[in-house]
């Protein structure tokens, strides 16, 4: 048995002056630590108080404090006039030879074999960059923070409130459903009580809960050709098979949908039909009724994401398929992430009863409380109309962001792109010229530190086109953007 002082207990035991936690709690932890991974093995004697003191450079109460916590949560035995001793761990039956990185960082690696996917696989994005260009991302620095502010303290000192705080035995909190039930039949043209919505963290939730109630494997799932990666990885994960649609000026081919339809079962249709992602085309009322026909014909699913909902420049809002729904065959999607700020993470998912009555099922095994203080803020923001001035102040910058954005494309890489100016929503859909390579585009936009994600470039033999978002830029920032991009389309070009 090694003696109690050979081994290099400064170098186990280290000690941060400037950590928030107390040195006597660093001590026991450490102590853990190494007994746990086999670095003290059982019916080891540790120094005694004085000398562990002087070898920590500690005082002895500390000592004396750490071995009394590790006396009393059972990980050491103290006998009189003997010493303190490690006591036996069942699987650390020796001492393991000490390895310094072992002891202090986490492992690597599982000890053990596990699923993976590479269904889920997101390109990495590259750290430090000052600037970042996303796919139509809003601008979070336009949040109304003070009046969040506001709403939240407000509603958190109300003693009315604070049953909020605990466990819900009702899903979500009704009045904010009621409110919001309200605000989508004024704004959408639904015709919706509290009973046809579920509340979520987000779209990708609402999806996620979609795709885990209606969806089994092997199910046909039909989406756009170029479409939405977050959508296809979800519907995949879940053992869909998807089948891709043509996306045109008019939106999805309501041709190419039947045609698949009088082949084979559809369950589902995915549509982003205010603006299609990537390319914002909007689908056109005629595509929209023939649509609604074919679901009820055939029997699929319509799951309509309107994620842009909100900013529309040159015309008032089109009505979702929703609004036209008389055969309960169309399931919505929305959030007010783009609204407020994508960190607000308040969405919400429109069905029939029947329907939100299962899915609410799936919903309490991953988001059982929700955040019912922020739907109580975001009911409030509703009820007093916060919401519409806000959106009426925002829908204004967006508009001129756009205008910018879409001029200084046409002047200053005009002879490289083309592209149609979005009805609304936050982001261009760009083609340039066929044969440049946009991943050498983007490592070129690097290294001018501007960002410029895979996930927002779309080649293929036919197709070299990028969803270039312009709502997360200031008019100053977006021309620098720009100018950037200009460089590496010329650099690209003189190749």
């Amino acid at each position: 048995m090694s003696s109690p002082v050979q081994l290099p207990y400064k170098t186990i035991l280290p000690i941060d002056r400037q950590s928030a936690t107390a040195v006597y709690l660093q001590i026991v932890h450490h102590v853990i630590n190494a007994i746990q991974r086999g670095f003290l093995s059982g019916g080891q004697q540790l120094p005694g108080t004085r000398a562990m003191s002087l070898l920590l450079e500690v005082h002895r109460k500390t000592v004396v404090a750490a071995y009394e916590e590790l006396d009393a949560q059972g990980w050491i035995t103290s006998r009189p006039n003997k010493g303190s001793f490690i006591k036996p761990v069942a699987h650390n039956r020796r001492t393991k030879k000490l390895d310094m990185q072992q002891l202090t960082e986490y492992p690597a690696t599982t000890g053990f074999h596990f699923k993976r996917s590479n269904i889920l696989d997101v390109p990495e994005e590259l750290p430090g960059l000052p600037l970042r260009v996303t796919d139509g991302q809003p601008d979070y620095r336009l949040s109304p923070t003070d009046q969040l502010a506001r709403y939240y303290t407000a509603a958190l000192r109300r003693k009315v409130n604070r049953k909020h705080l605990g466990y819900n035995t009702l899903p979500g909190n009704v009045f904010f459903k009621t409110q919001l039930s309200n605000f989508l039949n004024s704004t959408r043209g639904l015709h919706i009580t509290p009973r046809n919505i579920l509340v979520t963290r987000g779209v990708e939730m609402g999806m996620y809960v979609s795709a885990r109630t209606l969806i089994n494997p092997g199910d046909t799932i039909l989406v756009g050709n170029p479409g939405y990666y977050t959508a296809n990885m979800t519907f995949q994960q879940s053992g869909a098979r998807l089948k891709t649609i043509p996306v045109d000026q008019d939106g999805i081919s309501v041709e190419a949908v039947e045609r698949i339809c009088k082949k084979q079962a559809v369950r589902m249709l995915y549509l982003t039909p205010h603006h299609h992602y990537p390319t914002t085309a909007t689908l056109s009322a005629q595509r929209r009724v023939a649509l609604l026909k074919l679901s009820a014909t055939y029997g699929f699913i319509i799951l309509e994401d309107d994620y842009e909902y909100d900013f529309h420049y040159q015309s008032s809002p089109i009505l979702p398929l929703a609004s036209a729904d008389t055969e309960g065959m169309v399931v919505y999607l929305g959030s007010f992430g783009k609204t407020l700020a994508p960190g607000f993470r308040a969405g919400f998912l429109v069905a029939p009863a029947s329907l939100i009555d299962e899915m609410e099922k799936v919903q309490a095994i991953i988001d059982r409380q929700g955040d019912t203080i922020m739907e109580q803020v975001l009911g409030e923001l509703i009820a007093e109309g916060e919401i519409h001035r806000h959106l009426k102040k925002v829908q204004k910058i967006y508009h001129e962001r756009r205008n910018h954005f879409c001029k200084m494309l046409s002047t200053e890489l005009g002879d490289s792109v083309s592209f149609t100016t979005p009805p609304g929503g936050l982001a261009v859909w760009t083609q340039w010229k066929q044969g440049m390579n946009l991943l050498r585009m983007s490592k070129a936009c690097a290294a001018q530190g501007l960002q410029l994600p895979r996930f927002l470039l779309y080649q293929t033999r036919e197709l070299s086109a990028m969803r270039l978002g312009f709502g997360n830029f200031t008019l100053a920032e977006a021309s620098n953007v720009l100018m950037q991009l200009k460089t590496a389309a010329a650099s690209e070009i003189a190749l």
